[in-house]
């Protein structure tokens, strides 16, 4: 797996290309000295997060068989002050699945995702904790895929 990077202008706007051709455009906020013109490198890792673990559960729904109709997902992530750096802490997603989909099976294509599956979070799991809760057609799924008052 190799992505090249290409300065686009003369502060921090980078535009990064995959070996497919796919182009991710990358900046920091105005505040650091940025433009703004893409996500920061650490939304990135958040997206990355994202995308890794929603191939997953749709992947495993989908072999089962469950009707999805609606497949959306927030990540927040939580940082920490460590010398000059400050790297993830804990992340939280949250996924919010509609369709005909059995609660269970949705609970354990999250878990399954996490603790087997998503590369991205087990590049993570060094340095931080990845929390997640399934919310299936508007009613918040305990790990076990019963119902929650989450």
């Amino acid at each position: 797996m190799k992505v090249t990077l290409n300065r686009v202008n003369d502060n921090f706007h980078f535009e990064l290309k995959n070996e497919r051709g796919h182009i991710v455009n990358v900046d920091s906020r105005p505040e650091f000295g940025g433009n703004d013109m893409g996500a920061s490198p650490m939304e990135l890792v958040l997206m990355g997060v994202a995308g890794c673990s929603a191939i997953d559960m749709i992947s495993i729904l989908k072999k089962q068989r469950q009707e999805i109709t609606s497949f959306k997902a927030e990540v927040d992530g939580e940082r920490v002050q460590i010398g000059e750096a400050k790297p993830f802490k804990d992340i939280h997603v949250v996924f919010y699945l509609e369709g005909e989909i059995n609660p269970e099976k949705a609970a354990r294509a999250a878990q399954l995702s996490f603790e087997k599956y998503c590369s991205v979070s087990k590049t993570l799991e060094p340095t931080a904790t990845v929390h997640y809760k399934v919310v299936l057609n508007g009613i918040p799924l305990t790990p076990e895929g019963g119902t929650s008052n989450l």
